[in-house]
């Protein structure tokens, strides 16, 4: 890349530089070739005073001083002197046309100086020469529209400006060059750190970052790599803990079942209806725990189709508190339960809705400190249904309170699910109430209480 980057740079430069010397050369030759023109319409101008006073002090038309006139000419003009009765007097042209074309006097014929140049637009002005006793002579003047640049001296002064031209350019070119070659370094060197960072991460370093600073789109590409670096390392612990986590829960209670028929068939434990409900137990904790899974894969991917009905939020939470309420009394908590008297409807799953405040209910359950408060509130508004669960207890940290929601992460790190879940509870409200199209948001402070606050539209709009 940095070739290609090099090589486009550099061709921009030629490309740039070659129009500019050319337009430069172009437009110079142009103006001077106006200046000459301007230069020589002087000249002719000021041609009748001085052949007048050329008569004057010699008194007569000399042949020398004439051609000291005829030197000072511009290149190409011929000019054809007569005396009042059409007389001519002389043909006075500039010795150094004769010289270029190989012509030589001064009365050359007018016609072979015309032919001998290029142009092919030119001009006639004719001039009354004055004296004290009235005219003396009539000078027509024939010369180029545009004046050639024909004079050595003129051509030298051009070949030097086009000589600087190419200096010039050849430098802006050189320097190009070298402001090119390091463009490109500066360019690239990031990238290829990039590079070398995104393989490191592709085989597993995933503590790999780049120390970009520029404020660029280079620098805002790094920083989106890093946040992206850091998301996978984050993912990746979270599915390691995860993967121990399931391990741990599936071989508890498959230990506790194991156990319980090892007995059974030495005869340690009669298979009584006490016994045969435990193992129950342990069975519903791995259904619990299959489902959990099945649910959030499919949540997560799409898949998870919502059966939307009324449901009845206030009949739904209350058959919760009920099946929960054993275990509340057994941690001597106290249960406040604020709701209108009437039913609360609203449209949603009633199962994925079950599974939502069962989870949350749960963790207030589970997390509240023996002896604390439990407080489930139920309101609604004419556009939405809000459910507010409160408990007491050891509270959630303002580092774990943004990632809570993200799958397999538990703020108690702990193994035991009494303690510390799966990590995949809080992941499924989400994904629920995404699904539901509200909104849930939580609040807490450590050691003191946690309120999870679920808010959800009154009528889900479907899409098509």
């Amino acid at each position: 890349m940095r070739t290609k980057l090099f090589l486009s740079t550099l061709i921009i430069a030629l490309i740039t530089l070659s129009f500019s010397m050319l337009s430069v050369n172009f437009v110079f030759k142009q103006q001077f070739s106006d200046y000459l023109t301007q230069v020589s319409e002087k000249t002719l101008e000021e041609l009748p005073s001085r052949l007048s006073e050329l008569y004057k002090t010699k008194g007569t038309w000399d042949s020398a001083a004439l051609n000291e006139i005829s030197h000072s000419l511009p290149l190409g003009t011929v000019v054809t002197l007569t005396d009042p009765t059409g007389k001519l007097i002389a043909t006075l042209d500039n010795p150094m046309d004769s010289m270029m074309h190989g012509q030589g006097g001064m009365g050359m014929d007018m016609s072979m100086g015309m032919s001998s140049y290029s142009t092919t637009s030119w001009k006639t002005k004719t001039f009354a020469v004055s004296g004290p006793q009235g005219t003396l002579a009539t000078a027509e003047v024939h010369y180029p529209a545009t004046a050639q640049i024909l004079n050595p001296q003129d051509i030298r002064f051009q070949s030097a400006v086009f000589s600087s031209l190419l200096f010039a350019g050849g430098m802006a070119l050189l320097f190009g060059i070298l402001l090119s070659f390091f463009t490109s370094r500066q360019l690239v060197a990031p990238l290829r750190r990039l590079t070398r960072a995104a393989d490191r991460i592709g085989h597993g370093h995933l503590d790999e970052r780049v120390s970009i600073r520029s404020q660029d789109e280079v620098g805002q590409l790094a920083n989106a790599f890093n946040a992206m670096a850091d998301n996978l390392d984050r993912q990746e612990t979270l599915r390691k803990q995860f993967t121990a986590d399931i391990a741990h829960e599936l071989r508890t209670p498959l230990t506790s079942i194991k156990s319980y028929i090892e007995a059974f068939q030495d005869g340690v434990l009669p298979a009584d209806q006490e016994n045969l409900s435990s193992i129950h137990e342990e069975i519903d904790r791995l259904v619990d725990l299959s489902s959990d899974l099945k649910d959030l894969n499919v949540a997560e991917i799409g898949g998870l189709q919502l059966n939307v009905e009324p449901v009845d939020i206030k009949h739904l939470l209350e058959k919760i508190i009920r099946s929960l309420y054993p275990l509340i009394q057994e941690k001597e908590l106290t249960l406040n339960w604020n709701a209108p008297v009437e039913s609360v409807t609203t449209s949603g799953d009633e199962h994925l809705l079950t599974r939502l405040f069962y989870n949350i209910v749960h963790n207030a359950y589970r997390y509240s400190n023996p002896g604390g408060q439990v407080t489930i509130e139920l309101t609604q508004t004419s556009i939405s249904t809000n459910i507010k669960i409160k408990n007491t207890g050891m509270g959630i940290s303002e580092d774990d309170l943004p990632l809570i929601f993200e799958r397999f992460y538990r703020a108690d790190k702990s193994r035991t699910r009494e303690t510390g879940g799966t990590g995949i509870g809080l992941a499924l409200v989400r994904q629920v109430t995404n699904l539901h199209q509200g909104t849930i948001t939580v609040q807490s402070k450590v050691g003191h209480e946690t309120e999870f606050i679920v808010c959800l539209p009154k009528e889900i709009v479907v899409t098509s």
